[in-house]
């Protein structure tokens, strides 16, 4: 086979798993997290944010009930998306502007442990980084392209919802439609 071919070949896989047609099925995965989690819904704007729990890269497990109470800023991101790199320094300014009034979590797509760390440790990011191995999460929230911000209120109401790349304007205006000074 010519390397054109392998090319083509490629380009037609990538295609067919960009427009979901190869997909992996997560129905099994949903299954099981709507068995562990009573409150579960789809998101939709002004309805509560489905609950979740997943591991950080040190292993440790968070729940989003653990954020409940203030604001939240809930990013779907990966270490290839160019727009994510461009605004994770944007996320970690709000992050620490709003110190301790706004928590942001970040949840990756399905990469290694050491890639995020390496991620992580490159943008010095202070926010909770999260793993979804399974992408379970990208599919309960049903994520279309990356990255994607929700904003959450402080009562867990899902307020705006942002695909594509966030700037620190759009940004500063939806925390300040939440009621973040």
């Amino acid at each position: 086979m010519t390397i054109l071919g392998v090319i083509f070949l490629g380009l037609g896989f990538g295609i067919l798993i960009f427009f979901g047609i190869m997909r992996p099925d997560f129905s099994s995965k949903i299954i099981e997290l709507d068995q562990r989690s009573s409150s579960l819904r789809l998101p939709t704007l002004n309805a509560p944010a489905p609950n979740f729990e997943l591991k950080d890269v040190s292993d440790e497990i968070h729940s989003f009930e653990e954020y409940r109470g203030k604001p939240v800023l809930l990013n779907f991101w990966a270490t290839w998306c160019a727009p994510c790199r461009i605004e994770m320094p944007v996320l970690q300014k709000s992050f620490e502007e709003y110190d301790g009034e706004l928590s942001v979590i970040a949840i990756n797509n399905a990469e290694s442990k050491e890639d995020v760390q390496a991620f992580v440790d490159e943008f010095g990011l202070t926010f909770d980084v999260l793993l979804d191995p399974e992408a379970a999460i990208q599919h309960l929230y049903q994520i279309s392209g990356y990255p994607t911000t929700f904003i959450i209120d402080s009562d867990g109401a899902i307020r705006m919802r942002h695909i594509g790349l966030i700037s620190d304007d759009q940004l500063d205006r939806y925390l300040t439609e939440i009621g973040l000074p």
